[in-house]
């Protein structure tokens, strides 16, 4: 399925991005690698190794022209793409109340703007070839709600409805969208997350037990998420607990946070 196909990855630097390359190029196909750390890219290009056509491109995914271009220099560099990663994120602890708009704009512009902004850069190469995915990273936290999570919350549930929006208005058109959601996997978002210049001991220790719950490889993760895409799946829940954490509001719509309390959540 991925073989001679052009995969295009953002936040490809570090974490489940690195390993999504990693391990489509060993299933043979050709990388547009992007991230905002020259490091991290350099990195992955060492960690992937001799192989197919690989690629890398310095993109900030909160700036929409930038974004554009990119797609634009794709389809000059590989003269098409067939799926598109948009795996770029943060994060960012703190409650509501202590989150000031500057940090909420900020969190928004990656995790929300970046995904709409690849979306509508590629989607148009995909449609007008009949062919692609459109693969959205979300989380578990775009299906239940946590405290000191709540910017993270606004954005991987935007995420998740605006790719289930997508199942229905690409049937038939030879375009997928997937929307993934990993929960509990070992990457620097995850175990690194910056604090709100407001946030107090409360947020701290909130943050701590969500990154003591962390269990699952990105190795782990990036394979179960590429072997759920070939089943033609259009939802992935990954990782320590996620299954688990899919089922709660179905099974307690109303009461499902003292279940993740009493999980440590």
């Amino acid at each position: 399925m991925y073989e001679g196909k052009v995969a295009v990855i953002t936040g490809a630097g570090s974490g489940i991005g690195m390993e999504l390359a990693r391990q489509l190029a060993a299933r043979g196909a050709r990388l547009a690698l992007s991230d905002v750390d020259a490091g991290g890219l350099e990195h992955t290009v060492r960690v992937i190794g001799a192989g197919p056509e690989v690629r890398t491109y310095l993109l900030d995914v909160s700036k929409r022209d930038a974004v554009f271009a990119h797609a634009a220099d794709v389809k000059r560099d590989f003269g098409t793409a067939h799926f598109v990663f948009n795996n770029a994120g943060v994060s960012l602890a703190a409650t509501i109340e202590h989150a000031s708009i500057e940090e909420i704009e900020w969190l928004l512009s990656i995790n929300l703007w970046g995904v709409i902004y690849g979306t509508k850069a590629f989607l148009p190469m995909l449609l007008a070839q009949h062919e692609g995915c459109i693969v959205n990273i979300s989380s578990v936290f775009g299906l239940v709600a946590v405290p000191c999570q709540g910017l993270y919350h606004i954005s991987k549930f935007a995420v998740r409805g605006l790719t289930e929006c997508l199942w229905r208005e690409l049937e038939g058109t030879g375009v997928r969208a997937v929307s993934v959601h990993p929960g509990g996997i070992r990457t620097a978002i995850a175990k690194a997350a910056p604090m709100a210049k407001r946030a107090n001991a409360t947020e701290l220790a909130m943050v701590k037990k969500i990154s003591d719950s962390l269990q699952t490889s990105p190795e782990d993760c990036a394979a179960d998420v590429l072997k759920q895409i070939a089943r033609g799946r259009n939802r992935v829940v990954t990782g320590s607990r996620a299954r688990l954490i899919e089922l709660l509001p179905r099974l307690f719509p109303y009461r499902y946070g003292r279940v993740l309390a009493g999980l440590g959540f």
